[in-house]
């Protein structure tokens, strides 16, 4: 069960980062919490599509992209394979499409918005390297909880 991310900064304070950035409730799940794996993109999801269709063991995958409502960088597609293989959530600094498909997944999906662009797919990027969104560093194998108050990330 998840701990709601109030109760958890109650409890632990500034052992935790809370993200100020405002982020979309859009999947099926409203909270969610797991260790943190990182993508770094910009306008190209193929290593988004990649990672997510490897064993998730709980993770939530945190997307940099930028912040930037181009083209999406998930879609229903991908958002069912990260299902299929046991992801907990995915957050993304930029855009998804296919909103009430995902809304129908059992998983956790924050995002800046949507948009029903297509992204490129050259595998341009970076695979679980510390990325800041808002101020806040999330880093591979750090813990982050998610709920309709926010984002906190374990310091």
């Amino acid at each position: 069960m998840t701990i709601a991310t109030a109760d958890l900064y109650d409890e632990h304070g500034d052992a935790l980062d809370s993200l100020s950035l405002q982020l979309h409730d859009l999947g099926g799940r409203v909270a969610f919490d797991g260790p943190i794996r990182t993508v770094r993109c910009h306008r190209d999801n193929a290593l988004v599509k990649a990672l997510l269709a490897t064993p998730g063991d709980g993770a939530v995958l945190v997307i940099d992209g930028g912040g930037s409502l181009q083209s999406a960088l998930v879609g229903d597609l991908i958002a069912a394979s990260a299902v299929e293989h046991g992801w907990a959530g995915i957050i993304v600094h930029g855009a998804i499409r296919d909103r009430e498909a995902i809304a129908a997944l059992p998983i956790g999906v924050k995002a800046l918005g949507s948009n029903p662009r297509k992204s490129a797919k050259d595998g341009v990027g970076e695979v679980d390297v510390p990325v800041e969104i808002g101020g806040v560093v999330f880093a591979p194998g750090r813990h982050v909880w998610a709920d309709s108050d926010g984002v906190l990330v374990e310091r």
